[in-house]
Order: C-alpha cells, then structure tokens, then sequence
C-alpha cells in the first residue's frame, strides 16, 4: 500500500545555485530539487521512486556534471523538459548522452527542443498522459501560452504535488512578453486545468525560484488578470 505522507525532513523549497539541493519524501516519490547558474537560476527535479529506484530528471536545464553526480549510480530512465526555451535544457544533450534516458517534451514544443539541442525527444505527450517514475506515475497538463507546448506534470500523493515549469509561480503566471493573446490563453488554462481542476493543498515546483500552493496563489488571479501579466 502506497504511503501518502510527506517527509519534509527540513525542506523549504529555497534552494540556490552552487548550494545545496532540497529533498522531500512523498508518497512513493522522493523529490530533489537543485537550482543551477547564478544568472538564470534555474531548478532541476529529480524524481525517484522508492520502490524501484527508477529516477526521472526534469529540466536538464545547465551543469550537468551536477545532475549526473546527482543521478550516480542510478537508472535514469527519462527527462522530460517542460518547454522549449533554451535556459531549461542547456544540459539534456550532455546528460542524455552519458545516461541513455528517454527524452519527453509536449508535442507543440518538441520539434524547437530537437532543433536546439540535436536531441531527439523520443515521445511527446499532451494533456492526460502518463510519464512513469517507476511505480508511480505522473499525469501531464498542456498548459499554452508561456510556450505553445509547456506542460506541467502532477501527482496526487500527498496531499497534491504539481512541476509547473514557467507556466506558474508564486505570485503570477509566466512572462508572456507583452502578448495579450498568449497572455489570456495561459491564464485561462491555468485557471481552467490547475485551479479549477487540483485541491488548494496542491504544493507548486516552478522553473525558477521557491514554492508555493494553490490555495495561497487562488485569491489573487483576478489581480493577475487586471494587471496583466
């Protein structure tokens, strides 16, 4: 029987390049968060199942020496990178290449991914697929307008747990650039396919900077909404 508790064991969900990573127990899945490169600030996920021991990365986003002491003498079976832009897979061809792991990618992303890294993503997934971390399994969200094919990824263990990439952060969505159009399509499926459809208790891991929950970002996506952005 799977164990749905948390095990925090310190974590805050604040890490920083060069330093630590932070590491939490849920469910059947330990989670590993490191950030990488002081100027983008990139976080990393690495995904483990504790029954199997299976690992999948997400974002192979730079210094993959770092990622790949971190997978050690592990069976990294996959990486999926949740968008196309390039701060977020610097690493996947140097990590592919020494591990062999499966690549994934939303299906609107993958062929700007392959173009920009000579790696091939070797299958693409939409909204409801499944991506294995061992016995566990993670449930993809097409989230558009950040990019066209940024997916998040969610697990229910836990109390709720969702990899957002950039597409949410504490206190916003992502950057759109100026494009009302992309704007209002990712705010509304955001509002749609993570607020409207996951509990308040759901815990949030962004592309870049801490955590946060649903239930505390809830209240102010009509100010999102007014500003903008």
């Amino acid at each position: 029987m799977v164990n749905d508790s948390v095990d925090d064991s310190g974590y805050t969900g604040d890490v920083s390049p060069g330093g630590p990573p932070g590491v939490r127990r849920i469910g059947g899945i330990t989670l590993t968060k490191l950030a990488v490169d002081p100027q983008m600030s990139n976080n990393c996920y690495l995904l483990r199942c504790t029954e199997t021991d299976e690992l999948v990365l997400v974002d192979a986003a730079a210094d993959a020496p770092r990622l790949l002491e971190l997978v050690g003498d592990g069976s990294l079976t996959t990486v999926v990178t949740t968008h196309q832009h390039w701060d977020h897979h610097r690493a996947l061809a140097e990590v592919v290449a020494a591990t062999g792991a499966m690549v994934v990618a939303g299906e609107a992303d993958a062929d700007a991914i392959t173009e920009q890294t000579g790696v091939e993503v070797t299958r693409r997934v939409g909204d409801g697929d499944r991506i294995a971390v061992g016995t566990c399994d993670l449930e993809v969200i097409h989230v558009a307008g950040h990019t066209p094919g940024s997916i998040c990824l969610y697990w229910p263990e836990g109390g709720g747990h969702l990899l957002t990439g950039d597409s949410l952060f504490p206190g916003g969505v992502g950057n759109t650039r100026g494009d009302a159009d992309a704007f209002r399509q990712l705010l509304g499926d955001v509002e749609a396919k993570l607020f409207g459809a996951l509990p308040d208790g759901t815990w949030f891991y962004p592309g870049h900077g801490g955590d946060s929950t649903l239930g505390a970002e809830r209240p102010h996506l009509d100010e999102w909404r007014t500003r903008g952005w």
